[in-house]
């Protein structure tokens, strides 16, 4: 029996990608700008987040809407990511498969040694170009925050930041609230 021959061209190679990412057992992964990175979160990484999502809770649950990690997909690029927290509309938790960072409310990445650059300048770039309408940096290792609003295809067009851990985080509509990052 022959083998089908297929050119190199042939292959769907993001679908590819986003298969091996969801088929990893036992480990997160995301596929950044075409890489597999398997993500292990600090303690200290996780203590972060876990501050944010505390305050964040009963806003969350007055605008019916969810807080997690789940899958984001960016179509078209060689991108798959896991982000660190996203807000999301309660109705899209029921969606099978991954959501577009254009669905979110609010997506925050904390930095760690092996993402720190990817976090400050390439989700950056993607989120905005994919529509994230807020993107919350902590850089863990420069010990500031910076939120990035208004994307457009080449950023965003707003930041406020990098302001130091201790300065709260102004968080606009439809949060219109302030997040306290004394403890970070």
């Amino acid at each position: 029996m022959a083998h089908p021959v297929f050119a190199y061209d042939d292959v769907n190679h993001e679908a590819a990608l986003e298969y091996a990412v969801q088929h990893v057992e036992g480990r997160s992964a995301e596929v950044i700008e075409g890489r597999i990175v398997l993500v292990s979160p600090m303690w200290d990484h996780e203590r972060i987040i876990a501050r944010i999502r505390r305050q964040l809770d009963a806003r969350v649950d007055e605008l019916d809407c969810l807080t997690g990690s789940g899958n984001l997909d960016l179509p078209g690029s060689p991108n798959w990511y896991v982000p660190d927290l996203a807000v999301i509309p309660d109705g899209l938790a029921k969606v099978t498969g991954a959501l577009l960072p254009d669905q979110t409310l609010l997506i925050v990445e904390v930095t760690s040694d092996s993402t720190l650059e990817n976090d400050r300048s390439t989700r950056r770039l993607r989120y905005a170009q994919y529509g994230a309408p807020l993107y919350l940096l902590v850089d863990r290792r420069e010990r500031v925050w910076t939120l990035f609003r208004d994307p457009h295809d080449l950023g965003y067009g707003r930041t406020d930041g990098p302001r130091p851990f201790g300065e709260p985080i102004p968080l606009p509509d439809p949060f219109a609230l302030a997040i306290d990052t004394s403890g970070f």
